[in-house]
């Protein structure tokens, strides 16, 4: 039997959902995203990965910037991270990443939802 081909940035992304895993143990679900963005900020620096917050980014049509957006994380330069704390993801979420990784010329995505009572994680990859 083969072995599964490795995810791109796997190594990166496994960090970021065990960083993730930590602030929806310790905090639970039920406050603004604000709060899980701020822990999630403390978990990633204590795991030695190198991100930005709230990065604002252009945006771009046909190769051209039509304007910009902050993401909420952008790690190692590389994966995208989006933050939700909401009752259920849909799949209007998952367009906004896909358009989010299109738009920034970017090929992996993370869309967390800490409104639930467990963690809900969705890997994108923009091919």
């Amino acid at each position: 039997m083969q072995e599964p081909e490795k995810l791109i940035f796997s190594t990166i992304t496994s960090k970021i959902i065990g960083c993730a895993m930590q602030v929806h143990t310790v905090l639970g679900n039920g406050f603004p995203e604000i709060v899980y963005q701020r822990s999630l900020a403390i978990e990633m620096q204590e795991a030695g990965l190198q991100f930005a917050r709230e990065l604002e980014m252009p945006l771009y049509y046909k190769n051209i910037e039509v304007g910009t957006r902050r993401v909420d994380f952008l790690v190692e330069s590389k994966v995208l991270v989006e933050l939700k704390a909401v009752s259920e993801i849909n799949t209007l979420h998952y367009a906004q990443i896909i358009n989010y990784l299109t738009a920034y010329k970017l090929q992996v995505g993370l869309l967390f939802n800490f409104g639930e009572e467990s963690l809900k994680f969705k890997r994108f990859i923009k091919s």
